[in-house]
């Protein structure tokens, strides 16, 4: 189906970013997109060799500077917030967990706070509507534990994680509180999708560099998976195709707005490298844990589930996800640093 809708994807190149690019499109959206430098062609052309990439537009833009979006925002009925990636060290390269609370702020969590409030008073000028934003789970880890957690009551406490020096974690949730402050107070509808783990197909090869998918050709090669010992902890993850599916639905559905659980579900790491060595015979097993394993987290996917998104399971995930690797998706390229 074609859409005379267009909209906009900030962080079109990243990994997320793309997915939800490849998701408009193949939804007959046409999408406008800004990365960086839309001049590099080594990121682009992947963007433009999707299915439908002629209703792609791209555009250089710097979530520092305001006036970078304007272009790109022109006609746009909805804009998606996926270039908050991240950020583990300072521009010097000291890692965020090595520095005091000043620096932490200045380098770590004010940038992107700030970068993202830019996005969002552009897109206040320009009359757009709908947003929604790309963060994570780590923000709904509230300081005392409970048996779910849930994207309504749930929070992560800044001035504790700040303290305990988690200053990347602290941005997300600075980030999202400042973000529903800033689009309640312009009435603008504003949804946020909270993933961990990504997993499928990716669209540019440099994302191939990042897990799971480097422990994962590890693991193909017969070397050891992301650990050498298996951890006694969960982790959660979702299908990259699910995932953007769920960023377009909370837009087309008028009624949706606030958080919501971007995860299949949490496994233990001893549940996820048995089922790897089911399909992969020749990985090397971590050694296991000692004792009795925790509880993997729990989620209430009340919300989620209410999208209608068909969300695959993890032994479907890690299949579909080991299958396209193999089928080297990058192999007529010339470098590859994977």
């Amino acid at each position: 189906m074609d859409h005379l809708k267009k909209i906009c994807v900030i962080g079109a190149s990243g990994l997320v970013g793309s997915s939800i690019v490849r998701c408009g499109l193949d939804k007959g959206y046409i999408v406008n997109g800004t990365l960086r430098d839309a001049t590099n062609t080594n990121k682009t052309k992947y963007l433009y060799n999707l299915v439908n990439g002629n209703k792609l537009q791209l555009y250089s833009a710097d979530m520092k500077n305001e006036i970078d979006f304007l272009k790109p925002f022109e006609g746009v009925d909805a804009v998606f917030i996926a270039c908050l990636i991240p950020v583990y060290k300072g521009p010097d390269g000291t890692l965020a967990k090595e520095m005091n609370y000043e620096r932490g702020y200045e380098e770590i969590i004010k940038p992107t706070v700030a970068g993202c409030l830019n996005i969002l008073n552009s897109a206040k000028k320009a009359g757009v509507k709908n947003i929604v934003i790309c963060s994570s789970t780590s923000s709904t880890n509230p300081v005392s534990s409970v048996e779910l957690k849930n994207e309504v009551d749930h929070w992560s406490d800044e001035e504790v994680q700040c303290r305990e020096k988690k200053y990347t974690s602290a941005t997300k949730t600075i980030m999202e509180k400042e973000s529903i402050k800033f689009c309640k107070e312009n009435n603008i509808r504003l949804s946020i999708i909270l993933p961990t783990g990504l997993y499928g197909d990716a669209v540019l090869p440099e994302h191939m560099n990042h897990n799971p998918f480097a422990w994962l050709l590890k693991a193909i090669d017969g070397d050891y998976p992301r650990h050498t010992v298996t951890p006694n902890d969960s982790a959660s993850m979702i299908h990259l195709r699910d995932l953007a599916n769920m960023f377009l639905t909370v837009y087309e559905k008028p009624e949706c707005k606030g958080r919501y659980y971007g995860v299949y579900d949490s496994i233990h790491w001893q549940d996820i490298y048995a089922e790897c060595k089911i399909l992969l015979p020749q990985m090397k097993m971590p050694e296991p844990i000692n004792g009795s394993a925790v509880i993997p987290t729990g989620f209430d996917f009340t919300r989620r589930d209410s999208l209608g998104v068909n969300i695959r399971d993890f032994s479907t995930t890690l299949k579909e996800t080991i299958d396209w690797i193999n089928s080297k998706p990058f192999a007529d390229e010339k470098k590859q640093n994977f």
